[in-house]
């Protein structure tokens, strides 16, 4: 009796472990397999968020190379400006592509790499707003004081005024500098961080949080007063007699551009709180989709329409953009300088 007590046991033993054993190769490959859909989801969506970012960058390319193409887009101011908008936009959609693909393969940088291309990226971010600032106070003189416009607005005070707004974001991005400088990081066992690099991560301390939000505040509110008194201004100007008709309204039409811009600069700084409100609500799969789709309509497609707004638009650029961006092949060489 005890023998065949025994021997059942041991049967029971050996069934159990078994259906157990089965049980759990079965969650192993259902993990694997999760795991292989998650990669290759993760892939496909990288791939899918790349490509717009390089037909962007071909175009932003291509307007860049045509405003250096000739002299007159050198020694015109608000091609000048222009240039420098899209150079800040260019740079930083190429940083924003790279710390996208780095957060896609899940590569982990130390804290001072992630900090240098973090601020690189807020440099540039700050330096649309106040560009579009410039520009709009730009043609403001122009229709409101003609006559002075040639010796207000030079090559000379163009550059003046290109290297405050870049010295000005600087200053921005050394006191971001210094509050994170705050951080104890003599604590941590190591610099290497433990998450991926971006925007949220570096946010160490409450207090540069703050700041950053009252910075931003205070940027695109002062941005939207310039641009919207300019337009005022232009318009009670086009009321005068002495005013040129055509001119005020290319002006007027010009600064509501301006002004979409400025909303499209905007949207950048609502990316992170639409990402943190997704990701409490949804799943993982499904916020890796919400999160391409929104890096993609809101971080990369706005840096590009300056280009194509301008290209379309100046037909003092367009033969040459549109030379530029066909590589040379299916349109003729235009033979007219522009004036």
């Amino acid at each position: 009796m005890t023998v065949c007590v025994m021997f059942c046991s041991k049967i029971f033993d050996e069934s159990t472990g078994c259906k157990m054993s089965t049980v759990a190769q079965s969650q192993t490959n259902i993990t694997s397999e999760q795991q292989y859909l998650g990669v290759l989801e993760r892939v496909l969506f990288s791939i899918v968020a790349s490509l717009p970012c390089c037909v962007f960058l071909f175009i932003n390319g291509s307007m860049l190379f045509t405003l250096r193409s000739r002299p007159v887009f050198c020694e015109t101011s608000r091609y000048i400006l222009l240039y420098n908008l899209l150079f800040a936009d260019t740079v930083q959609m190429v940083l924003s592509q790279l710390l996208f693909i780095l957060a896609t393969v899940r590569v982990k940088l130390t804290y001072p790499v992630c900090g240098f291309l973090v601020m690189l990226a807020s440099l540039t971010k700050d330096i649309s707003p106040q560009t579009l600032v410039v520009m709009s106070l730009e043609r403001y003189v122009a229709v409101c004081y003609p006559l002075r416009h040639s010796t207000i607005i030079t090559v000379r005070n163009t550059s003046v005024v290109i290297t405050v707004i870049w010295a000005f974001s600087s200053l921005n991005i050394l006191v971001r500098v210094v509050l994170l400088l705050d951080f104890p990081f003599e604590d941590l066992q190591s610099l290497e961080m433990k998450q991926v690099c971006n925007s949220l991560v570096m946010v160490l301390s409450p207090v540069s949080d703050h700041y950053d939000k009252a910075y931003n505040i205070f940027v695109f509110v002062s941005a939207f007063v310039a641009i919207t008194s300019s337009y005022v201004g232009v318009t009670v100007a086009a009321r005068s007699a002495s005013t040129d008709k055509s001119s005020s309204s290319k002006a007027r039409n010009t600064l509501l551009l301006h002004l979409v811009q400025l909303g499209f600069s905007l949207l950048s700084t609502v990316h992170n709180p639409l990402v943190l409100a997704v990701v409490k609500s949804v799943n993982r799969m499904i916020f890796v989709r919400i999160q391409t789709f929104l890096y993609v309509c809101l971080i990369i497609l706005p840096k590009c329409l300056s280009a194509l707004i301008y290209g379309l638009r100046d037909q003092t650029i367009r033969l040459y953009f549109m030379y530029h961006l066909c590589c040379r092949l299916k349109l003729s060489k235009p033979k007219v300088e522009p004036k």
